[in-house]
């Protein structure tokens, strides 16, 4: 497996994980699968401070992690946003702790300070895998979304760079 940045051929893939989270999980609160086109815009954003990396197995786009602005007010500027998506057949051998040691690295070298995860809550998995980086739990907000015919809780768990 190898882990690098992103490239405009990577959108399928990356797509078809995240048509894939938006149909069977709560990672995500889109309702919608999304194109390719939909996606370009999104893919453009990720660039120098906020980099958007993939695994790749041989051809196959199996896992991506993204930095994004967390908020857009200039005081913000050092707060990121991080998403971590693995393909559904690949969960399990190490993809996303690879993805999370390398996107972490990135937001240190891009001097971040602190990093959010929204995390929906009953997502064991996440929850653990960002407690072992040292991500804390630091708020929770009541049936934010509603996705699969129930509302849902969302977790906040942030990391400090130091």
């Amino acid at each position: 497996m190898n882990i690098r940045h992103a490239v405009e051929k990577d959108l399928q893939g990356i797509v078809d994980i995240y048509n894939d989270a938006i149909e069977y999980t709560t990672a995500t609160f889109d309702l919608e699968k999304v194109s390719i086109e939909a996606r370009k815009g999104w893919f453009d954003e990720h660039v120098h401070r906020y980099p958007l990396i993939v695994a790749v197995k041989g051809e196959k786009i199996v896992g991506y992690a993204t930095l994004s602005p967390y908020n857009k007010k200039e005081a913000y500027s050092k707060t990121v946003e991080l998403s971590v998506y693995v393909d559904r057949e690949e969960r399990g051998q190490g993809i996303g702790r690879a993805l999370m040691d390398e996107i972490l690295h990135l937001a240190k070298e891009n001097e971040h300070r602190a990093v959010i995860s929204l995390i929906t809550k009953g997502n064991e998995h996440s929850i653990s895998m960002h407690k072992r980086y040292g991500f804390f739990l630091c708020g929770e907000l009541k049936e934010v979304g509603y996705k699969f015919d129930q509302w849902q809780d969302v977790l906040l768990y942030q990391l400090l760079i130091k």
